[in-house]
């Protein structure tokens, strides 16, 4: 369930550097191979033991920073940006207490029946709130030098293998969520988001039930997500769902 996102993405595409569009580095202890690390526009690191993080910091320092975050597991991510943060640039954000929540039964509130799947034909409605989403959680805009092409052809990707999902009232979405990273053992909730001026109503918690139990329908029987810490009303809004924190992840945003 932790590393949800680097087996989602080896099943989708396998070990191919450009179609994975990242490195796989391997670490062995005792001839066997025992750790991962991910290395593409994130960093992370995969059941990495303390010896294998110094491998991975030493590889990725001479090669130069290409990744926009580190993320993972708390204490493999904090060892590691320890050892690069003296070699890499100053980050934006460092967040170093990011809860991971999971459920793995039906939601302990009502799923918002009004929260379905996204239709291609409303790419154009469901792409400013995901940026304003972005925007809202990583501090920076997705739209980049390419207009934000790319991000709207992941957001269009998400919509073509029904993964993206909203509350959408007079042409406007209201709550927005998808599953980001697939698994038959787990998936992973991402880009939960409620418009500011909707906020406060209760729209968060029913919104993610419904997510959580079409997840469990189509997708795989545990459900995760990670939620920074001083993110006091998500966090509540997750537990009344049901979710549960089952460790915690460390994010450097550069």
């Amino acid at each position: 369930m932790l590393n949800v996102f680097v087996a989602s993405r080896v099943r989708a595409v396998g070990l191919d550097p450009p179609r994975l569009g990242a490195q796989l580095w391997g670490h062995q202890a005792g001839g066997r191979l025992a750790s991962l690390c991910y290395a593409g526009a994130n960093l992370v690191p995969v059941a990495a033991t303390p010896d294998a993080i110094v491998a991975f910091a030493d590889r990725a320092r001479a090669q130069g920073r290409r990744c926009s975050s580190l993320v993972g597991p708390a204490p493999a991510v904090d060892q590691l940006w320890e050892l690069l943060a003296p070699h890499w640039s100053r980050p934006r954000d460092v967040r170093r207490s990011q809860p991971v929540m999971a459920i793995s039964g039906p939601p302990a509130v009502t799923p918002d029946p009004l929260v379905r799947r996204v239709r291609p034909e409303q790419l154009d409605v469901l792409f400013p709130a995901s940026v304003a989403m972005f925007t809202e959680e990583v501090g920076i805009s997705p739209v980049g030098p390419d207009g934000g092409a790319g991000y709207r052809a992941r957001v269009a990707e998400l919509i073509s293998v029904g993964r993206a999902f909203a509350r959408i009232h007079d042409g406007e979405v209201i709550f927005k969520a998808e599953i980001g990273a697939v698994t038959p053992q787990a998936c992973q909730i991402q880009g939960v988001w409620v418009r500011p001026e909707w906020r406060g109503r209760g729209i968060a918690g029913p919104g993610v039930a419904a997510v959580v139990a079409e997840a469990a329908r189509s997708f795989a029987p545990v459900v995760s997500l990670y939620v920074n810490d001083f993110n006091a009303p998500a966090r509540a809004a997750y537990r009344r769902v049901g979710f549960t924190e089952v460790a915690t992840f460390m994010s450097v945003l550069f």
